[in-house]
Parts: structure tokens; C-alpha cells; sequence
């Protein structure tokens, strides 16, 4: 199945869905990720591995963390070379004074949002699609 290109349908269909628990970013220098943790997204960087792993992994395992976030995930499908949406929805969270950060998954777009105003992004991004229809 192929992803959405259009802007203004994949505003309108993004349904977003926050994920339960409390997530944080790590950075292993040398990239060897402990058995324990079972990381939601990992990124090569030159300065070491990033992941993103539930709070409580990263606890238990030892693990400097930072940035606790709520997952939100937009269950439009987008196509990896649509245009606009990524600025769209930093735009709106932009207004409303909420960070986030995005990572693209093959089928969906994935939101990491301060923890204590997930909630409220998500009525952000709800609004959004609702005045995009």
C-alpha cells in the first residue's frame, strides 16, 4: 500500500494516538545496547548510538537519560516523500509552545513530546486535522 502524498489529506487523516508510558533519549559512545533495553527507535551518530527506551528500561538498566517524553503516533499513512506534513505539525505544536521531536517510520510519523504536555498535544494535532477537512 502506498503512503499519502497529499498535504491537506494527510492533515485531515492523522489521528493521533498517544502511546502509554514515559520515554527518554540515550546515548550509548559505544553503541552496545544492554539486554534489557529494547529500544523504540536507535540513530548512528558519529558521537555514539541514540535510542529512545521506555523510562523504566533505561532506569533499571543504568542508563543516563534524558527528555522524558509521550510517543504519539500518526496513524495517517505518509508516504516518506510527502511534502509539508513534518512542517505542519511542528508548526502547530510550534503555537502552542510544545517541543517535539520526529522520527519517520516506513508507514507512520512518530511524535516525542515533553511527558507532561502529551495530552494536550494531542488535542493540538486533533484540532489541526478537524480545521483541515
Amino acid at each position: 500500500m502506498k503512503g499519502e502524498r497529499d498535504l491537506r489529506t494527510l492533515l485531515h487523516g492523522l489521528r493521533p494516538e498517544l502511546r502509554p508510558g514515559r520515554y527518554v533519549y540515550v546515548t550509548l559512545p559505544g553503541g552496545d545496547v544492554p539486554r534489557s533495553v529494547t529500544p523504540v527507535v536507535t540513530v548512528s551518530e558519529q558521537e555514539g548510538l541514540t535510542l529512545v527506551v521506555q523510562e523504566a528500561q533505561a532506569v533499571a538498566a543504568g542508563l543516563d537519560h534524558h527528555f522524558v517524553a509521550g510517543w504519539i503516533t500518526l496513524r495517517v499513512h505518509s508516504a516518506l516523500e510527502a511534502v509539508g506534513l513534518t512542517a505542519a505539525v511542528s508548526l502547530a505544536l510550534t503555537d502552542a509552545g510544545i517541543s517535539c521531536n520526529v522520527v519517520a517510520g516506513f508507514h507512520h510519523d512518530h511524535l516525542f513530546v515533553p511527558y507532561a504536555r502529551a495530552a494536550e498535544a494531542v488535542q493540538v494535532l486533533e484540532a489541526l486535522a478537524a480545521e483541515s477537512g
